[in-house]
This record gives structure tokens, C-alpha cells and sequence, in this order.
């Protein structure tokens, strides 16, 4: 009864590796018959890639711009809203932001809202940095929070989600005006 199956088996994974082969055969052959060389190109050259990789339109014009390029093009902007004091860099300031948009974002809610920068760089990325943070409601050794967090925590009366959603949106504006 085995050798049976078994027989059956390989015979039908015979007939299936032919019919396989033959219909591979075929098709390298392409149609035949008037107009075959017609149907040929157009099915070699098919207009539409199967591969979806190639779906995905490619920018064309990379961004080159490095984030020190970007700060240096927003340092003139950042003075003049006073967001930055003359003799401050945007380098300075964001640098221990990993992203600028969250740095341009937070001078934005210090400005807005009359909060001491340092207090809350210091809130908003859990970083201490050697600028005196004494007077501030931040403890030390915190981990980072959202902006919205802590402009609570600096200033409990204002609308931090506001002020935050209203920080980022200048932000943005900044960072697109730059090039970034």
C-alpha cells in the first residue's frame, strides 16, 4: 500500500515538474503568428514595474543642508524675534536637542510665555547643562518630557497644550523658511 503512494507521489510531482518546464519552454518562445514581434516588444517592455520599490517617486533634489547649515541660516531669524540674545548661537542653544525642530520649538514657548529658556531646554530634554538652572521648577536627574509637559510644570497657569501645539507650528514655519 506504501509503495503505492509513494508511486503515485512521483508520478504526480513528475507530471507537474513537465508541465512546469514545458509552460517555461513556451513562454521563452513569446507568440507566434502575425504581429508576434509587435506583442513581443510590448510584453518585454512593459510600461508599469511589478516592483513596488520603483513606485515610490524619488526626491529629486536632496536636501545637502546639514543641521549646523540650518542653525547658522535660523540664527539671524531667532535674533531678530529675540528668541536668541545677540551674542547667543542657535548652535549653543540646541545642542543638546536631537532634533532642531523640538529646539526652535521650545525658544518659541520660552519667548511666548515668558519662561527662562534654560529651564525649559533643561525639562524638555532631561539635559543640565552648566547654565544655572536653580530657580526652576525642574528636578534634577529627570528624564526628558514633551514641551507640553513641561510648560506645565513651569508655568501651571498657562494652557500648555496651546502654547505648545502654537510653539511647533512657528517652528515648523521657522525651519521652512530655512531651507530645512
Amino acid at each position: 500500500m506504501k509503495k503505492q503512494w509513494l508511486l503515485v507521489a512521483v508520478v504526480a510531482l513528475s507530471v507537474s515538474l513537465g508541465i512546469t518546464v514545458g509552460a517555461e519552454c513556451a513562454a521563452a518562445q513569446g507568440p507566434a503568428g502575425a504581429g508576434a514581434s509587435g506583442a513581443a516588444k510590448e510584453s518585454s517592455h512593459s510600461s508599469h514595474s511589478l516592483n513596488p520599490i520603483k513606485w515610490v517617486k524619488k526626491n529629486s533634489k536632496p536636501s545637502t543642508d546639514s543641521r549646523s547649515d540650518i542653525e547658522k541660516k535660523l540664527e539671524p531669524k531667532l535674533q531678530a524675534q529675540g528668541l536668541l540674545a545677540a551674542n547667543a548661537t542657535a548652535t549653543d542653544a540646541c545642542a543638546s536637542f536631537t532634533a532642531l525642530n523640538e529646539c526652535v520649538a521650545a525658544l518659541h514657548a520660552s519667548h511666548n510665555l515668558g519662561i527662562e529658556f534654560n529651564c525649559l531646554r533643561a525639562g524638555v530634554t532631561g539635559v543640565h547643562s552648566n547654565a544655572d538652572i536653580s530657580g526652576c521648577k525642574v528636578a534634577d536627574g529627570e528624564k526628558a518630557s514633551s514641551l507640553t509637559k513641561a510648560i506645565h510644570l513651569l508655568n501651571p497657569d498657562a494652557d500648555a497644550k496651546g502654547a505648545a501645539k502654537n510653539a511647533e507650528k512657528q517652528a515648523k514655519d521657522d525651519l521652512k523658511e530655512a531651507g530645512a
